[in-house]
């Protein structure tokens, strides 16, 4: 289950909140899923009806966007809505209005080349770029100036709902049966650059405090948990993947929630998307209102602050863990500043709601009607 996975799974139930019908397209290659196993993998309340279509990995999706085509005006589809530069193209070429989402800066010379076919058809378009810095960073790759009315500053969001009535810290550790005490949390997975030697070295070197790391691959799982039983370290608690709908209760249980990022991010496609990132996770820890100590990366200040965050120097934790370590402790000894910090930053996530979001999505493409 990667982040774009989850990401179109509450795209896709946010429109259908707002009274849309949706019909989604995925390749075969996906593992085989049915209502049930979405609604619990996800954490979703309504679920789309989801077709598998063929896909060859050798032919770059071609085969497989030729196939959601045809699936889609089979389907009648008074609207394409992809994640797919090339689908976004072939629907425009076809005369569909279509919504593309972008996430990260186009890989290679043929991403470049889809996108300007998409841009330069008439056909009414909405793209979405998830900070600012992204939309710089593709106008850049592209040598292309994107039509401000067409492109729509659109940041991801979170379900309130999900996190309404959160026990406190110590309330939610006794429900989870997780050690008492002051307890630093870190969500998602641990790819390169998401801040895995530095959580471990930060656990090795405040051992009074209790570490508890949610998510991340059964190899890397299983790597880490082997370090820290070589190392002796018996204060971090490993849970390996969770259901989605149980994250905010882990979250919950923790003082201090950390986005440890380092100058280079690597996404599950391999690119680094330190520039550009926009975490859906930041938007969870917001909506927890726990404290957040954040690397210091501009695209993420374009969310957080100095009101409702406290940012450390992001880079290799050799250079940078004493900067984290000081932050980390100072905010667990001042009770009061945490709270401050969660309820602010409860505050400023208000707006950001996968539904609002498609609102505006929806919006800006009627205006293009």
């Amino acid at each position: 289950m990667t982040a774009n996975s989850i990401q179109a799974m509450k795209v896709a139930q946010a429109l259908m909140q707002l009274g849309h019908e949706i019909k989604m397209f995925a390749p075969k290659e996906t593992d085989a899923v049915n209502h049930e196993s979405l609604l619990t993998h996800y954490g979703l309340r309504l679920t789309p009806d989801l077709e598998l279509l063929p896909s060859i990995s050798g032919l770059k999706r071609l085969d497989f966007i030729v196939h959601a085509q045809r699936a889609a005006k089979k389907f009648g589809a008074e609207l394409i809505y992809t994640w797919l530069p090339q689908s976004a193209a072939l629907g425009a070429w076809m005369g569909s209005p279509v919504v593309l989402e972008m996430h990260a800066d186009n890989s290679g010379k043929l991403g470049v080349w889809w996108m300007r076919q998409f841009w330069k058809q008439k056909t009414p378009k909405v793209m979405t770029v998830t900070t600012s810095a992204l939309r710089k960073a593709l106008e850049r790759s592209t040598n292309f100036k994107f039509k401000d009315d067409a492109l729509l500053l659109a940041p991801n969001g979170v379900e309130l709902e999900k996190y309404a009535g959160l026990p406190n810290p110590t309330e939610a550790r006794r429900q989870l049966n997780l050690k008492e005490g002051l307890t630093v949390g870190f969500t998602g997975h641990i790819y390169p650059g998401r801040g895995a030697d530095l959580l471990f070295e930060l656990a090795k070197q405040m051992p009074a405090v209790n570490f508890l790391w949610v998510g991340g691959t059964p190899e890397l799982v299983d790597f880490w948990r082997g370090k820290l039983t070589e190392a002796g370290m018996t204060n971090v608690m490993m849970t390996g993947f969770v259901k989605h709908e149980s994250i905010p209760s882990y979250q919950a249980a923790a003082d201090v929630l950390l986005m440890p990022y380092s100058r280079s991010i690597e996404a599950s496609s391999g690119q680094d998307i330190a520039e550009v990132i926009n975490p859906m996770k930041m938007f969870e820890y917001m909506a927890a209102g726990r404290g957040i100590v954040s690397a210091d990366l501009d695209s993420i200040r374009e969310v957080l602050n100095d009101g409702n965050a406290v940012f450390c120097e992001a880079g290799n934790w050799e250079s940078v863990i004493g900067n984290w370590k000081a932050a980390i402790e100072s905010l667990l000894a001042d009770e009061s500043r945490r709270l401050s910090l969660g309820k602010q930053a409860r505050f400023d996530v208000e707006q950001l709601t996968w539904v609002k979001r498609e609102e505006q999505v929806m919006a800006v493409l009627q205006k293009s009607l």
